[in-house]
């Protein structure tokens, strides 16, 4: 199982960017997919999750309303298009795959996971 994250950059206050993330090796249609991130100096939190088996979605709070998760089971590749990007927001994200069935918050349930791909937003 292969999860690659592209899509991470370098933006000011206000910008947007679009993170994918490719997987090969699964079952795409039957997993939970998530966005995680971790900043400096704090543990890892869920920043979205899309259960691919039924569409429903998870968004944590200080995200809601400005990022987007999407799947694409045709190409077996998760999105999350961030708008309204603050400096609060840099971290890097990593995509991870989970086998439930189920939308899951915790990165415990989840079993594999990309390299992540940073992404800083400047004041």
């Amino acid at each position: 199982v292969q999860l690659v994250e592209s899509g991470g950059g370098l933006v000011h206050t206000g910008g947007s960017l679009r993170l994918s993330c490719a997987t090969s090796g699964l079952t795409f249609d039957y997993y939970t997919m998530g966005w995680f991130r971790q900043g400096p100096g704090k543990e890892r939190e869920a920043v979205s999750c899309i259960s691919n088996s039924d569409g429903l979605t998870y968004y944590g709070d200080s995200v809601r309303g400005r990022f987007t998760i999407s799947s694409d089971n045709a190409k077996n590749t998760v999105y999350l298009e961030m708008n309204n990007l603050k400096p609060e927001d840099t971290a890097v994200y990593y995509c991870a795959a989970s086998t439930m069935a189920i939308v899951l918050n915790t990165p415990e349930w989840y079993e594999h996971w990309g390299q992540g791909t940073q992404v800083t937003v400047s004041s």
